[in-house]
């Protein structure tokens, strides 16, 4: 086998930061702003113009970003902009070997309240690199993971733009019904013949279980546990928590279920990422009598100010009530006209639940092979994506 050589990151990186506050990020702005948030916010200026590597110098919560971007961009005064100094050394086998680095990062960070990394820390901390070819050739194979999952990610956020814009029209603009008769509502003017309901009379709405009293035991290898933190990747992981793989039926989740996180973070999205259980904090969305697209898509449209009334809490951790729901209306046109907008909705929903599903798939093998690949566990000339 290769040998690898341990090398401080000093010895083959520079770390700069930017010069930015925070808060200097703008709407719309024409440039990508990094900070330490995990988002990716805007500005219309920029410092930087290159290939980088961006980590993230301080985080509340011990765990670090990192990102990797081409092209002009600004950065926050603690954010690093990291760029290898030696041509044995390729960029983004630095990035995929770095992101392996994180919790280690963690335990090495410095702070109480805020932990954040220094200069010295980074400079000192060590990695085992092969050749430059090798290097070159796992690139290869993860970015050609990665490519395949940014074109999943094109696409359903084109799909999911369809869907929106269709939402709207038939809802909001009643488009394809404005020269039939309207009528007064609580709503305003609607469609003669539309129902106004809630959420709640055109989907139910089950809250999970603490699954934490619902471990598995015996020979039981369990399922994993659905949380807040799955909903946001989209997938489960081996940090994941597991629950007795003998919960009754209503609360296990498959791909293509609408789940609706309604505490901590507000999410609706649908899971695409294989067998699970459902904690509590969130809902499983389902109906008998009404489509997916519809009970998910309305759920949707109320999430904003769902969000809003969970940040107008006074609590730790905002959320919504059921009585919100309640609340919450919805406009039902008569089944002939939901039928056909059924029609046209369904298909969009279904490609976007394919590419989900794939893109979960190749993000777990990606998370396989990546350390397997980085420790020089596993050979190249071994793998075939």
């Amino acid at each position: 086998m290769e040998e690898w050589k341990e090398i401080k990151l000093g010895e083959i990186a520079e770390f700069r930061t930017g010069k930015l506050n925070s808060n200097a990020a703008v709407h719309k702005g024409k440039y990508p702003f990094f900070t330490c948030a995990p988002e990716t916010y805007l500005i219309n200026d920029y410092a930087f113009d290159q290939k980088a590597i961006l980590l993230a110098g301080n985080n509340a919560d011990g765990i670090f970003n990192i990102k990797y971007y081409e092209g002009r961009f600004n950065a926050y005064q603690r954010t690093y902009v990291i760029n290898p100094i030696s041509s044995e050394i390729d960029i983004l086998f630095l990035y995929y070997a770095l992101q392996l680095c994180l919790q280690q990062f963690k335990v090495l960070s410095q702070g109480t309240s805020t932990k954040f990394l220094t200069a010295k820390i980074l400079n000192a901390f060590s990695l085992k690199v092969p050749s430059i070819t090798t290097q070159q050739r796992i690139v290869d194979i993860i970015k050609s993971l990665d490519d395949k999952n940014e074109v999943n990610r094109r696409i359903n956020d084109n799909l999911e733009q369809q869907a929106q814009a269709l939402f709207k029209s038939w809802f909001v603009d009643f488009e394809p019904f404005k020269d039939g008769e309207f009528v007064e509502s609580e709503l305003g003017m609607i469609p003669k013949g539309w129902r106004i309901l809630s959420l709640t009379h055109i989907a139910n709405f089950l809250n999970g279980l603490a699954m934490q009293n619902f471990r598995p035991d015996g020979l039981d290898k369990g399922i994993p546990v659905l949380k807040i933190k799955e909903l946001g990747q989209g997938r489960c992981d081996s940090s994941s928590d597991l629950c007795s793989s003998s919960i009754d039926a209503q609360y296990k989740i498959g791909d293509g279920d609408v789940i609706f996180s309604w505490s901590g973070t507000l999410l609706v999205d649908l899971w695409c990422g294989g067998l699970c259980g459902l904690n509590q904090h969130l809902f499983k969305v389902t109906s008998k009598d009404y489509p997916k697209w519809f009970y998910y898509l309305w759920t949707k449209e109320h999430l904003k100010n769902f969000i809003h009334i969970a940040k107008d809490k006074a609590v730790t951790m905002g959320h919504i009530k059921r009585s919100h729901l309640e609340e919450a209306k919805v406009l039902l046109p008569p089944m002939n006209v939901l039928d056909c907008m059924t029609n046209m909705m369904h298909p969009i929903l279904e490609e976007t639940i394919v590419r989900k599903i794939e893109s979960s798939r190749l993000s777990s093998l990606r998370d396989t092979l990546l350390p397997r690949l980085m420790s020089g566990e596993l050979r190249i000339n071994d793998i075939s994506v």
